[in-house]
């Protein structure tokens, strides 16, 4: 049966959508928020000769490299000033979220109220510096030593790296905050939704250009097209489902009068992890490939690895050790990271505090197993499921080297942030709309909303 909410939700109509004026302020600073930072990600840096380093990019493109550009819009390619984008800030988000867990003292910020959260959000922004700088002092290394890259390799270039990248991504980090509070939420997400989401049109436009020259049939396009709908339906489809627990809590008397009595869903999502493991996996495993492919690229192998070019080789994207790889990560970082975000003990826990039970099961120790073992059977289906969802692109570019497409994890960031800004667009209206209400109903109960109680003359004067 459909919840109030959802109810409201469903009679929503554009009409709605017209009068939700800080609706639009909202939407228009996000639009706004967005164009910003596509503006930087066509700014280059400075002392960086934009020819050779597009040379040296392209024999790195199925790499590492590839896929920073491909959730920064393309900035790396062109060594823009956000080059790095925010993956800095998430980097960071992840640690400071798995030692909140771990490290006693942080576990202990994390319960309590705002203030701790707050204070978590100011270790993550410092953590964001810290990777920032590392991660450009790299950069910085890299390009000074890959040949006419740098116009004027030396210190001051590696100093002004170090600060051009670490600005940019500060105030990538910035903007997306404000972006959670001024727009639609979600800042962050939007920002990587953007960087995907802009480098569409080309990714259309090649495979266009392929069957035009006939590297690709027209069918093999329809079929391409036709399973990305099928992709999208089914991510939707298993983002919402979910596994609803009923919680019950006992009626209570207080003098003649009965309370609580009422029962709730507690709601286990089958993909709990979100898109963490595909970019973990990812990283992970494209991470030492670049590297290698850096060394085995650079002239004849070194002579204590002649095998290097051709590891390098069986690990490139689409070959079947990648696939078999990257597979077996995105399992292991699933469960992992689902293990980390959820706590049956901690949830089990919670629900005896304030009188919650599951039908059926003793409070307590029994609760938290039974919520482990449902998790655990959900999260072998949402394993599956990712692994489907990013294997399948990855094993199809392999058939057909010239066929590029979107991947799985470009594929799954983009549907699942579309999903959650669309919730909160909707949790918008619903506000607006409760407010209406609340108005209506206080302007017919004689409230004061636009309406003063008449005074007799009398009175007044008194």
């Amino acid at each position: 049966m459909a919840s109030a909410a959802e109810q409201l939700a469903a009679n929503m109509n554009f009409g709605a959508f017209q009068r939700a004026t800080d609706l639009h302020k909202r939407l228009w600073f996000t639009l706004g928020a967005l164009i910003v930072y596509r503006l930087g990600t066509y700014i280059p840096m400075p002392g960086i000769n934009i020819q050779a380093f597009a040379q040296a990019f392209n024999g790195q493109s199925k790499g590492i490299l590839g896929m920073f550009n491909m959730f920064s819009g393309g900035a790396v390619q062109r060594m823009a000033i956000f080059s790095l984008n925010v993956m800095p800030y998430i980097s960071a988000s992840i640690i400071v979220q798995l030692m909140s867990t771990m490290y006693p003292p942080w576990e202990k910020l994390k319960k309590e109220s705002a203030a701790g959260q707050k204070t978590l959000n100011q270790y993550t922004r410092y953590l964001t510096v810290l990777l920032a700088l590392v991660q450009s002092f790299g950069i910085a290394q890299g390009l000074s030593h890959a040949g006419h890259v740098v116009d004027q390799p030396g210190v001051f270039f590696i100093i002004s790296t170090m600060a051009t990248l670490t600005g940019g991504t500060l105030f990538l980090m910035w903007l997306g905050e404000q972006m959670t509070t001024r727009g639609v939420g979600n800042g962050t997400s939007l920002i990587i939704f953007a960087g995907i989401v802009a480098n569409l049109p080309k990714t259309l436009w090649q495979m266009v250009s392929q069957t035009q020259t006939g590297s690709m049939s027209a069918f093999g396009l329809l079929g391409i097209l036709a399973l990305a709908v099928a992709a999208v339906l089914f991510i939707v489809f298993m983002e919402r489902s979910q596994r609803r627990l009923l919680v019950q809590y006992p009626k209570r008397q207080v003098g003649n009068r009965m309370y609580g009595g009422d029962s709730s869903f507690l709601p286990l999502k089958i993909n709990t992890s979100g898109v963490i493991p595909p970019i973990f996996a990812s990283s992970l495993l494209l991470l030492p490939t670049t590297v290698l492919g850096f060394v085995a690229s650079s002239g004849k192998p070194p002579a204590w690895a002649p095998w290097l070019p051709n590891v390098v080789g069986q690990l490139s994207r689409g070959h079947p050790a990648y696939l078999v790889l990257y597979g077996s990560l995105i399992l292991f970082f699933t469960f992992f990271y689902t293990s980390i975000v959820f706590n049956p003990d901690e949830t089990a826990e919670n629900l005896r505090k304030y009188g919650g039970f599951l039908p059926g099961i003793r409070p307590g120790r029994r609760t938290a197993e039974y919520m482990d073992f449902v998790l655990t059977r959900l999260t072998v289906i949402g394993a599956a499921y990712i692994a489907f969802v990013c294997l399948v692109p990855e094993a199809i570019m392999s058939g057909n080297p010239t066929t590029q497409i979107m991947g799985g994890t470009s594929i799954l960031i983009v549907v699942t942030v579309t999903m959650d800004t669309v919730t909160q667009i909707q949790s918008h209206l619903l506000a607006h709309q409760y407010e209406g209400l609340m108005k209506k109903s206080r302007g017919k109960n004689g409230g004061a909303v636009g309406m003063r109680p008449r005074v007799s003359p009398r009175v007044a004067a008194r």
